[in-house]
């Protein structure tokens, strides 16, 4: 089955956040870490997955990312804290640095 993401990157605990989505979280995150997504998360070093949700179905994921992006800074911070309280890098053993 399909699955998509809907995350949350950073480059410290409570700096600069960027909510994304991708059917492939580990190809995206490397993506990320590698700067080879161009843009925002290139500018500020934003490589470090802090949260992530799944999901079956692209609409409820694109729609579950757009409301997030509206929220304000301290609910997302909030959400982040609640599954990852030490802001740990879920991608843990991922990939090779």
């Amino acid at each position: 089955m399909p699955e998509f993401y809907v995350y949350i990157l950073t480059n410290k605990p409570n700096g600069t956040l960027y909510i994304g989505l991708t059917n492939d979280l580990k190809k995206r995150v490397q993506q990320h870490k590698r700067k080879q997504v161009k843009g925002f998360t290139e500018k500020y070093n934003l490589s470090k997955l802090v949260y992530y949700e799944s999901f079956l179905n692209h609409n409820e994921a694109f729609q579950r990312e757009r409301r997030m992006k509206k929220w304000n800074r301290q609910w997302k911070i909030n959400l982040i804290i609640v599954k990852n309280p030490e802001w740990k890098d879920l991608s843990g053993e991922w990939f090779d640095e």
